[in-house]
């Protein structure tokens, strides 16, 4: 069964020397999409570049060219990609390792690391450029892949929680940026136009399940948890999931991160992939 995973790794060198290998082994996935990996091509660890080449993973890697050491996006892949394109057109954040999309087999998957916002200030603003221009290029992608008889995923840390099952505190956090009126209204809309949250599509009355929980206190361990990492799919593929999980560390000291992978199990699909 064909498997898709997606990890905020918090800086892939980090996260190497503290159980990400052992979770790329454990996930077994086809398609692995990473952001925050922090790092260019030479700088990726040497027990991480051994252990995919053991596993026959192919690493496409789309780091920042504007402030080493940020952001950084990635995708692994059994099948080598057929074709590569790093962002999406938007003058603003192209070169900051936010976004890239692979094409495979059957299969165009893509791996986003969406900006941050802090409510009433230019990070929001920025933030609401970016949301205003990738809407419409999801679209336009959407129709490529559909022409190319392709099915598309987008994978990614969204830093938006599409809603109130989506978020633990979600009444104090009505005014804090991942959870406003309008990044909410902009997820619903791209739901309306057919896309799917393959998460939510699989779980579709639970709470979260959270993806993400900060590193103060004790919200790990009291569950207090935000669902920003998504899987957003084409109706083709999203029908396909049979099981999605949050591989949730078994302890706040076993964290290689402050989010938590998702993954997604697929049943086979006619074109082929991965």
């Amino acid at each position: 069964m064909p498997t898709v995973s997606t990890a905020n790794v918090n800086g892939v060198r980090a996260a190497t020397g503290k159980g990400l290998l052992e979770w790329i082994v454990a996930v077994d996935a086809d398609v692995i999409c990473l952001q925050e990996v922090r790092a260019r091509p030479d700088e990726v660890p040497d027990a991480l570049t051994a252990l995919l080449a053991e596993r026959g993973l192919h690493l496409t890697l789309a780091p920042s060219e504007t402030a080493k050491g940020r952001n950084g996006v990635a995708v692994l892949s059994r099948t080598e990609p057929l074709a590569v394109r790093v962002g999406f057109g938007d003058p603003e954040s192209d070169d900051e390792g936010r976004y890239l999309e692979v094409d495979l087999p059957g299969l165009t998957a893509a791996s986003l690391y969406l900006p941050k916002g802090v409510t009433g200030t230019p990070k929001q603003e920025r933030k609401d450029r970016f949301l205003e221009r990738f809407a419409p290029y999801l679209d336009d992608a959407w129709r490529r892949a559909r022409g190319d008889g392709r099915e598309m995923v987008v994978c990614g840390d969204w830093n938006l929680a599409p809603a109130e099952a989506d978020v633990r505190n979600w009444k104090g956090n009505r005014r804090n940026s991942g959870f406003l009126p309008h990044e909410r209204a902009w997820w619903a809309g791209l739901l309306e136009r057919g896309w799917v949250d393959v998460v939510r599509s699989v779980h579709p009355d639970a709470d979260g399940p959270y993806s993400w929980w900060t590193y103060r206190g004790r919200a790990f361990d009291n569950d207090v948890g935000w669902r920003i990492d998504h899987q957003l799919a084409t109706p083709g593929l999203a029908v396909l999931a049979k099981d999605a999980v949050v591989d949730r560390a078994p302890s706040h000291a076993e964290r290689w991160s402050d989010h938590a992978p998702v993954t997604v199990r697929y049943a086979p699909a006619s074109g082929g992939w991965p």
